[in-house]
C-alpha cells in the first residue's frame, strides 16, 4: 500500500514558531520557546534542559534546568520529535 503525503505550507515545526515546545531528542529533553527552523536545524528561546519530567499531567517540569543561551538543536528524523 502507498501513501501520499501532501506538504502544507505552514505545518508541522513552523506552525509552532513563537510557541512554547518540548522537544525530545536522543539523549535529553529540551524545552523553549520555538523561534527559528530551517531544514537543518531548530533554535530555542529561554530554552531548557529536563532532567526529571514528574507527571506529564503536571504543568511544569519537576526539574528544568535553564540554559544560560538560545540552544540550538539539529534536525534529523533519527533524533528529534515533538510533543
Amino acid at each position: 500500500m502507498k501513501i501520499m503525503v501532501t506538504e502544507v505550507e505552514n505545518e508541522g515545526l513552523t506552525a509552532l514558531m513563537g510557541k512554547t515546545v518540548t522537544l525530545f531528542c536522543g539523549v535529553y529533553i529540551y524545552t523553549g520557546k520555538l523561534v527559528g527552523v530551517n531544514d537543518t536545524c531548530v533554535k530555542l528561546e529561554d530554552a531548557g534542559i529536563v532532567y526529571q519530567t514528574g507527571s506529564f499531567t503536571d504543568k511544569k517540569w519537576k526539574d528544568c534546568q535553564s540554559l544560560p543561551n538560545d540552544c540550538t538543536l539539529p534536525r534529523s528524523p533519527s533524533n528529534l520529535s515533538v510533543n
